[in-house]
């Protein structure tokens, strides 16, 4: 399979979204198959297509690729958004990861019956626990790792918008978080 990176997903952002914010930001068109009936993803599954019978899925390289961390680590690495070495690469993953926390607290939001008590958490935790690590990490750098735009910074990038939509202005006590997401 050479062509363009083929994604499937439901019709919306969830766990696809930072796959397709990389892609964008590492240049590659690709081509979306949005899953808005059961019978599409009952052929996927029949197909042997997911292997945990889940997704998101991208075909990209002859494989079909499931996990989102997975698939973000490949096309991190494919694309040299990884790092140039182990350091560099755990210190991404590790950014990578902490937004990752903070974009999941946000995703259940649609499964939880008292909003207004985890929104407030999920405030709280941004203001004091991952926000403040980002903006240290930015003080007088463009880009979080190496010196470079990596899957951290993109992974960022996302958070800062998911954030800034449930709580407009949280960035402002953060100008380094702000800036690098202006700049992306």
């Amino acid at each position: 399979m050479a062509g363009k990176p083929v994604l499937y997903y439901f019709n919306g952002r969830g766990r696809m979204e930072a796959i397709r914010w990389l892609l964008a930001v590492a240049e590659v068109e690709f081509d979306e198959v949005l899953l808005t009936t059961r019978e599409q993803y009952d052929k996927l599954l029949s197909d042997g297509a997911l292997m945990f019978q889940q997704v998101p899925m991208v075909e990209i390289d002859g494989m079909q690729l499931i996990q989102t961390k997975a698939i973000l680590h490949y096309i991190a690495q494919k694309y040299n958004l990884h790092g140039k070495d182990p350091k560099e690469r755990v210190m991404i993953n590790m950014y990578a990861e902490g937004a990752m926390d903070v974009m999941e607290m946000i995703m259940v939001l649609p499964f939880i019956t008292d909003v207004k008590a985890k929104l407030d958490n999920i405030q709280t935790k941004a203001k004091e626990r991952y926000l403040p690590v980002y903006e240290k990490a930015l003080s007088g750098h463009i880009y979080l790792v190496g010196g470079e735009l990596s899957l951290a910074d993109v992974q960022l990038f996302e958070c800062t918008l998911m954030l800034e939509e449930k709580f407009t202005g949280i960035l402002a006590e953060f100008p380094n978080v702000k800036v690098s997401a202006a700049r992306q």
